[in-house]
């Protein structure tokens, strides 16, 4: 059975942390920007260690700047480092695009799929 944890908010983002077992579903609402990054890499940082696998969902997310990329990006080394799988999924092109031109992209294969399995 999954556990849901309170939604978390800053400045219009919302993250929501869904448990499983083994992994951790964390669902994040509204723009990852340079005020709202620090809450989503607070959540996630509190997660490593914990579970073997986190899936950042990026369906209600329509835009990140420069600091939520690298705040995905450092949380996915932080998330290697302490072998855990890291993951996103439901990222619109925008997010794609970006991942793509800072050459991230390819450690998040999935992350375009929407409604796909996730991997």
């Amino acid at each position: 059975m999954r556990q849901s944890s309170p939604i978390r908010s800053t400045r219009g983002f919302r993250v929501q942390c869904i448990e499983g077992n083994v992994s951790t579903l964390v669902e994040c609402h509204g723009k990852l920007t340079t005020e709202n990054a620090p809450l989503l890499k607070s959540e996630v940082k509190s997660l490593i260690g914990q579970k073997k696998r986190i899936v950042l969902d990026l369906k209600n997310v329509p835009l990140i700047d420069s600091s939520g990329l690298g705040t995905i990006a450092g949380l996915y080394v932080s998330a290697r480092t302490g072998r855990c799988e890291f993951a996103l999924i439901n990222a619109n092109e925008q997010i794609r695009e970006l991942l793509g031109i800072s050459n991230l992209l390819k450690l998040f294969e999935a992350a375009g799929r929407h409604g796909g399995r996730i991997v």
